[in-house]
């Protein structure tokens, strides 16, 4: 029966190896955007009177939990824009609380200056002629005109706003103006029938007027003001059938029953978290806005405190954290670590992976909209530092290059630098007046600005370009510039050096106003006011000459920004640019390579980083940016000292907590990391949860003390190794009791707590281990030493695990296939013990052990 029991037990042990090996590995999600729930919307058209429609399938490729943002919007099925200006769609964004949808009068249209390639410069498009539609029954008769008193003039479409009186001519930019609509004039249809058009959607924060996302209701989970996208396509008629470029405004009645409607669901603004309670103030890097806000509510709804943020360089938010004050923000985020925070007590929490880019909207007329665009280090170097005559002054006759500049390249896009990257370009006549301005840059001082400068210096060429040495094809730097030293040394900020001015005059030989670099390439204030502005494809120069209304006097303006030429890029984030449906260019990494900055290529890099002064604080580092990472990465990190009182240290670690977990969660709903950041591996993860746990614990009291406190460890609550030391405190995975002596094990064990020799509580942190913060200690963000996120069994520590690199499903492979050989080994002993036992004709007394019975035959 002995010899039955262990066949038996072979089998099992075969059984269990055999299902081991089967079973399909646990996804590793640790570094993989999760899918974000599509809310894309697609609508076809309707047959009109004189064009038809009905083939046309418009899509919105997000509909729900919208902001201030950029929208893609594509379609198929439509009819060639042609050379006549036929075949277009125009859009607009409506308010309106009726479900079935807004009326004319609620949408945002008729503002802005239209164009391509040179047809109108302004259409009223809110005029309704009398008898251009034989369908118009509302405004169909001549009213009297509000700027001529006395006369009559055709009647237009009101624009009502969400609250307040409605216009009153069409000129009335009481509520919009042509500098800040949205709407969209001519979106192009290519010749396969397709196209594609980034809306740029206002919420009530950028256009009260719409009120799109204005809090309504109460309770828990407040909602937002609905809102409207409409599309109205125009094909080669207008509503009396004239044939030839549709002139008549889209808010005409036959033109307005073509009209494709999509509702938005906006998230509400402003700050949802109840006033009562307790303010926690944060602080610091644009690099992690877009997260700590979509992370916000849901800090509040689970907490007793509510966080709030302000956005500011990151050596002003270093600083405020080295000398507080009473109001100071307690948390600060950063890019480089706190000056000395690991002696000062500092511990730095990794929260999110961001990039910079350069991102464009670039309208040329015989390509469409650009897509792709290749730049090189030389190439960047050569618009931070103005050195294209174009981008300090609009070249004219009276106005040519200036002469340190004139034998450069007028602008980029006659650089045969860039023509050999992106050759495209030399099909596209480019005269003066459509050449992309200067490239947009912000004026916020930022630990990201020294990256791409350093991002430049990587590079020889780009380093020998800065130096004052010409490129192959004779272009050298703006003289100005090169007395910087930007080639030797680091910068937080952009400079436009170049002190040239143009004059501009109204009327010849009369007084001049002039402009200079600031006003012909100005500053955005941030990455993100960047990201808006290039989505509006200006950069916003102010080279043109009026005359103010009131003061008489003459002032610069901004040129109309026309359909069909809108050309911008600038520096920003990887987030905003996402964000505004921006396209980004592809830029030469330490390999040569051209890469965007995807997930993976901004995960690759990360992996490559290297520590910074404060160990475990990573830099960014494009001179190592090889093997399809993207050079211009960052990780932005959470700064908290333990030396704040207990109550604010536990709300602060709590924030790194859901950084590490559920904030890594991609997506667009609250909470979530919105598209554009890449999740933080699992190494990192690792790391904000440790630091998390050390920040909560608070200063040490004195040498070899951890100073008490609760050990949260991660969610995995598994067993680690023990260490020497008293820390007491609760363990995630095991009992509760207090560590003591050499690799003691305190507690009752509970599952998943360390079961060899040196196997402590299960789930604590690194001071539980070495018994306090000393010379000793891990560095302020490095991996746990033991607890933490915990990996069971009570043998390598967690560190160790991490410092690999390895993802959850590498570690549990390894020890499925460790596993698996052990029961193949033990099953197979099982099954050929007895079987050698009847072999030899023995059978096992009752008095043999299974030790007896192997020493037995060995022996024998």
């Amino acid at each position: 029966m002995r010899r039955n029991r262990a066949r038996a037990g072979g089998l099992g042990a075969l059984l269990v190896a055999v299902v081991l090996a089967l079973l399909p590995l646990p996804r590793d999600t640790a570094a993989v955007a999760a899918e974000p729930e599509s809310s894309a919307m697609t609508k076809r058209g309707t047959a009109g009177p004189y064009d038809d429609f009905s083939a046309l399938e418009v899509t919105v490729h997000q509909t729900r939990n919208l902001r201030g943002q950029g929208v893609r919007v594509s379609w198929k099925g439509g009819k060639p824009t042609n050379s006549n200006r036929t075949d277009y769609l125009q859009l607009m964004q409506c308010w309106g609380d009726d479900p079935a949808g807004p009326r004319r009068e609620q949408c945002q249209f008729g503002a802005g200056a239209t164009g391509n390639g040179g047809f109108g410069s302004f259409v009223a498009q809110r005029l309704i002629p009398v008898g251009s539609d034989p369908r118009e029954t509302e405004y169909d008769e001549l009213v009297p005109s509000p700027e001529y008193p006395g006369q009559m003039a055709d009647p237009f479409v009101p624009f009502t706003p969400v609250s307040g009186p409605p216009t009153t001519k069409i000129t009335d930019w009481t509520y919009y103006s042509p500098s800040d609509t949205n709407e969209e004039f001519f979106a192009v249809t290519q010749p396969d029938g397709t196209g594609e058009a980034g809306f740029n959607l206002q919420s009530t924060r950028e256009a009260p007027h719409l009120g799109c996302g204005d809090p309504l209701g109460t309770g828990a989970e407040p909602r937002g003001r609905k809102c409207w996208l409409v599309v109205v396509p125009r094909g080669s008629h207008d509503p009396n059938g004239t044939r030839g470029f549709p002139v008549t405004s889209p808010l005409s009645t036959a033109n307005w029953d073509q009209r494709i409607v999509f509702p938005l669901d906006f998230l509400p603004v402003g700050d949802a978290c109840p006033a009562d309670k307790a303010e926690r103030r944060m602080t610091g890097s644009e690099l992690v806005t877009d997260a700590v806000t979509s992370w916000q509510a849901s800090l509040c709804a689970t907490g007793t405190s509510r966080f709030t943020f302000s956005q500011r360089g990151e050596e002003l938010a270093r600083n405020s954290l080295l000398a507080p004050t009473s109001t100071s923000p307690g948390l600060a985020f950063t890019v480089e670590p706190v000056a000395d925070g690991e002696k000062a007590g500092f511990v730095h929490a990794p929260v999110a992976v961001n990039a910079l880019t350069v991102g464009f909207y670039w309208e040329a007329n015989a390509m469409g909209l650009v897509k792709e665009i290749r730049l090189n280090q030389r190439l960047l170097a050569k618009l931070l530092t103005a050195s294209y005559p174009y981008d300090v002054r609009m070249l004219t006759d009276k106005a040519p290059a200036p002469e340190h500049l004139k034998d450069n390249p007028q602008s980029i896009v006659r650089d045969p630098e860039f023509l050999k990257l992106n050759p495209k370009f030399e099909e596209v006549l480019q005269p003066p007046q459509v050449y992309p301005g200067g490239i947009l840059l912000s004026a916020e001082r930022s630990d990201t600005t020294k990256v791409v400068w350093d991002y430049l210096r990587s590079n020889a060429d780009a380093r020998a370009f800065l130096e004052g040495k010409p490129d192959p094809w004779g272009m050298r730097i703006n003289p100005y510039f090169k007395e910087l030293g930007l080639a030797s040394r680091s910068s937080d900020e952009f400079p436009k050096a170049d002190p040239t001015l143009t004059e501009l005059r109204l009327v010849e030989g009369e007084e001049a106003i002039s402009y200079g670099i600031v006003e012909r390439s100005p500053y955005a204030n941030d990455m993100h006011d960047a990201a808006r502005w290039i989505r509006r494809g200006t950069n916003g120069a102010k080279d043109n000459v009026s005359r103010d209304s009131v003061s008489n006097a003459l002032r610069l303006v901004s040129a109309d920004v026309l359909v069909g030429s809108r050309r911008a890029y600038g520096i920003t984030d990887s987030a905003s640019a996402s964000r505004y449906q921006l396209q980004t260019a592809a830029l030469a990494n330490a390999d040569g390579a051209f890469v965007l900055p995807t997930t993976g290529s901004m995960i690759q890099a990360v992996e490559q980083f290297e520590d910074s002064s404060v160990g475990g604080v990573l830099a960014p580092d494009p001179a190592r940016a090889g093997k399809g990472a993207y050079p211009l990465t960052v990780v932005g990190y959470a700064a908290a000292s333990t030396s704040l009182p207990a109550d604010a240290r536990k709300d602060y670690a709590r924030v790194m907590r859901y950084a590490a977990d559920a904030g890594q969660r991609q997506g667009t709903a609250p909470g979530q990391l919105p598209p554009g950041y890449a999740p933080l591996p699992r190494k990192l993860r690792l790391q904000a949860v440790a630091a998390a746990d050390r920040l909560e614990r608070g200063a040490p009291a004195g040498p070899g003390d951890t100073a008490g406190g609760t050990s949260a460890g991660s969610a995995s609550g598994s067993g680690s190794d023990g260490g020497t030391g008293t820390g007491s405190g609760t363990s995630s995975g095991g009992g509760t009791g207090s560590a003591s002596g050499p690799g003691g094990a305190a507690g009752s064990p509970g599952p998943g707590d360390g079961a060899g020799p040196g196997g402590g509580a299960s789930g604590g942190t690194a001071g539980d281990a070495t018994g306090g913060t000393d010379a000793s200690a891990p560095p302020s963000s490095a991996p746990p030493a033991s607890g933490g996120a915990g990996n069971g069994s009570g043998g390598a520590p967690p560190e160790k695990l991490a410092g690999t690199g390895s993802t959850p499903s590498q570690l549990l492979g390894a020890v499925r296939w460790v596993l698996l050989a052990v029961l193949l080994v033990g099953g197979a002993a099982g099954l050929a013990g007895p079987a050698l036992l009847g072999f030899t004709g023995r059978r096992p007394t009752p008095s043999d052990s299974p030790r007896t019975g192997i020493r037995h035959l060995k022996s024998g």
